[in-house]
């Protein structure tokens, strides 16, 4: 009698393969929705950790320069006009203080190829545009200690080769005064000292990170002596109490939390939309539609994530 080997029956499992899903068996839509879901959250969150890295290293440059251009343009203006500011009010209402962000000087620093807008306040957003003055110090040109923060790396960098600025340098600054010229006394770090001032007289200190661009250690400091004549200075109306913390060197500030979980929270409302128009649609139609949205939501919440970062970097 001859034995034949017929093998598993059909549709019977072989041997060591895992067992059989229950006939009929389908994930429901809602599990299948959330799976597609969680996917689209991690490509988005891929895209925007991708777009946080395109904004600060290149398109924030951009934005630096369009805020420079229309800024320089109304502050030649204002300057024009003799309405540009002269202290820490606003020149139109002496009770009210000058908003943050608006243009007081104009900083001019060959040696280094910089000329720039300088604006009131040294907050991170502020300093997104430009140089900011600290603002419980005298304006440039004024007696005392007058103090300017710029960025060394984001947003243009303004004050990137500030550490190359030799000693003796010669270069002026442009308020509502007049013109006044500075020569570079000392750069210092901290614990260094601080070279006296002569009372009656006025000093311009340049701040910006100091370490690597991207890992500050550090604040960097640029004396300056006035030495051209000294202009009038108004009465101070505000103390180093009244500033906040995201003001001071390396200040971070924190307001920006709120905007970055709301984007947050748009997001993920993405990402639920994109699975359900995906099921109707097809998957690649929804994404060629998706990729602008997605890209502007990007770039918006690198820029309030930005805020986050120290205001001098």
């Amino acid at each position: 009698m001859t034995v034949v080997n017929v093998g598993p029956a059909r549709g019977a499992p072989e041997e060591g393969s895992p067992p059989p899903a229950w006939p009929g068996y389908e994930p429901s839509r809602a599990v299948t929705l959330v799976r597609e879901t969680a996917g689209n959250a991690l490509l988005i969150l891929a895209a925007c950790l991708i777009g946080f890295v395109v904004w600060f290293a290149v398109l924030s440059r951009l934005d630096y320069d369009r805020a420079q251009v229309d800024s320089y343009a109304n502050f030649r203006v204002s300057l024009a006009l003799a309405t540009a500011p002269t202290g820490p009010t606003n020149p139109a209402d002496p009770t009210e203080l000058l908003a943050p962000g608006t243009p007081v000087a104009v900083l001019s620093i060959p040696e280094i190829g910089l000329n720039s807008v300088v604006f009131q306040g040294t907050s991170g957003q502020v300093l997104e545009s430009g140089p900011g003055h600290l603002r419980d110090t005298p304006l440039p040109g004024q007696p005392g200690v007058s103090v300017i923060f710029g960025r060394r790396t984001a947003y243009g960098g303004p004050f990137s080769r500030l550490p190359w600025l030799p000693v003796g340098d010669i270069f002026t600054v442009t308020t509502g005064q007049g013109v006044s010229t500075y020569r570079v006394l000392d750069l210092r770090l901290p614990g260094d000292p601080v070279p006296p001032v002569t009372p009656g007289q006025g000093r311009l200190i340049l701040v910006t990170a100091d370490g690597p661009p991207l890992a500050p250690s550090g604040v960097l400091h640029v004396d300056a002596d006035l030495i051209s004549k000294p202009f009038p200075a108004p009465t101070m109306v505000i103390a180093p109490a009244d500033l906040s913390a995201s003001e001071q060197a390396l200040g971070t500030d924190p307001t920006a939390l709120v905007p970055v979980v709301l984007w947050g929270a748009v997001l993920l409302g993405a990402a639920a939309l994109l699975s359900w128009a995906g099921r109707r649609w097809g998957r690649w139609q929804t994404w060629i539609v998706a990729v602008p949205v997605v890209t502007f939501l990007s770039l918006s919440i690198a820029d309030q994530v930005a805020r986050l970062l120290p205001n001098l970097m």
